[in-house]
């Protein structure tokens, strides 16, 4: 992995996420919005959370990212019953009536928890602890987690029968909250084509994971300039009802705004979405293009904002 400038480098980074796209676009139709998201978080360092109803292909759609990029891939099926022991691992007694530890599905690269809000807080919270630390601790050892270790967590909007919500300092740790949805017609046409004949379509590697750790550092060090920081940072301002930043819309129409993080993820992902569209700079369009899916799960909306219909994405459009 040897380029001789970080301009040369950014290119390639350009040029593998074209490539990466096609070879998604062989088994995933559309949903080019959400494929976008997911590989901008993956290089960003950052974990996705995906909401859609059932069958619009979320686990598909991270077991081909998986492939493609050549990592481990673990699916945890989160239900009422899971334990946290179930996620990280546990203490076994062994043949030699020693102590030894068995580690769980949590050791992988690209971990897909599926229906996240089906299991209790206790053992969303051990996924959680991952995500933040990039380790585990059990029987009071802590364990390193694999890098690049990427979370991708999938919910279902519409059952919330004997659902446990994430709450927002939980919610707070996704980088992106993206919504699918349904496919266009001719999108649709074009899965049930491809998905009741005999032909299945073959992927390529294109990244492993020493090139991907590489390209994570490349995006940190991607240069900002001093107005783009401060667009960002005002821009999570504005979504806080007591900031000197809040309009008399916003602090009507919110409850709570965003946090520090919420800043951070912006400048990180706008840097990402600059190089993948080939500028070695991020400007305002950058941080707009990811603020949306950054600032939604972040904002609390009042009942004013409710009873009037208005979404979380409707609020964030009026701060741009």
């Amino acid at each position: 992995m040897q380029y001789r400038s970080d301009v040369e480098a950014a290119d390639a980074l350009k040029n593998a996420y074209q490539q990466i796209r096609a070879e998604i676009g062989k088994v995933i139709v559309g949903q080019d919005e959400v494929i976008k998201f997911v590989l901008i978080s993956i290089f960003s360092n950052g974990h996705c959370l995906l909401v859609g109803v059932p069958g619009l292909a979320k686990t598909l759609l991270v077991q081909t990212v998986a492939q493609v990029l050549d990592l481990d891939f673990k699916r945890i099926q989160f239900t009422p019953d899971l334990m946290p022991s179930d996620i990280i691992g546990s203490e076994i007694l062994g043949e030699d009536r020693n102590f030894k530890f068995i580690r769980g599905p949590v050791f992988s690269n690209i971990i897909l928890a599926d229906e996240i809000n089906r299991t209790p807080p206790k053992t969303q919270a051990a996924l959680l602890e991952a995500m933040q630390e990039k380790s585990v601790t059990a029987a009071g050892v802590t364990h390193t987690l694999a890098k690049p270790f990427f979370v991708l967590a999938t919910q279902n909007p519409i059952e919330q029968e004997g659902t446990y919500p994430l709450p927002e300092a939980q919610l707070d740790r996704f980088m992106f909250n993206v919504a699918l949805d349904y496919p266009t017609f001719k999108e649709e046409l074009q899965v049930v084509k491809n998905t009741t004949s005999t032909t299945q379509a073959v992927v390529h590697k294109q990244l492993n994971a020493t090139q991907i750790i590489y390209f994570q550092q490349l995006v940190r060090n991607i240069p900002v300039s001093d107005n783009v920081l401060e667009y960002a940072v005002k821009l999570v301002s504005k979504t806080r009802p007591n900031s000197e930043f809040a309009s008399p819309q916003v602090k009507r129409l919110l409850n709570w705004g965003a946090g520090p993080r919420a800043s951070q993820f912006l400048i990180l992902g706008a840097k990402c979405h600059a190089v993948l569209n080939g500028k070695y700079s991020p400007d305002i369009e950058d941080v707009q293009a990811v603020a949306k899916p950054i600032l939604s799960h972040r904002i609390v909306r009042s009942y004013h904002a409710e009873a009037e219909g208005f979404s979380a994405n409707d609020i964030i459009e009026q701060l741009f």
